[in-house]
């Protein structure tokens, strides 16, 4: 699926229609409850990998804070 094509994931995401403060905490915060929403998701893996491909440097997406992500980024570039 190419992604930047279809964001129809984003309808059917568990985070549609809550609060963005929940994925965007301030530093001191706790990222427990977006951790949460992501882990009931249907669309987890697909939101993650959108934030992977845009570098998205901020927020949670798909279960992962941005240093989660960057990790991945790097044991993926490590594998390839």
């Amino acid at each position: 699926m190419n992604i930047a094509m279809s964001a129809t994931w984003q309808k059917v995401a568990a985070c549609r229609g809550l609060s963005t403060e929940i994925f965007y905490p301030a530093p001191e915060e706790s990222v427990d409850q977006a951790k949460a929403v992501c882990a009931i998701c249907p669309v987890r893996e697909t939101c993650l990998e959108y934030a992977l491909a845009y570098r998205e440097r901020e927020g949670i997406w798909g279960g992962c804070t941005e240093r989660e992500r960057r990790r991945i980024l790097r044991q993926r570039r490590k594998s390839a």
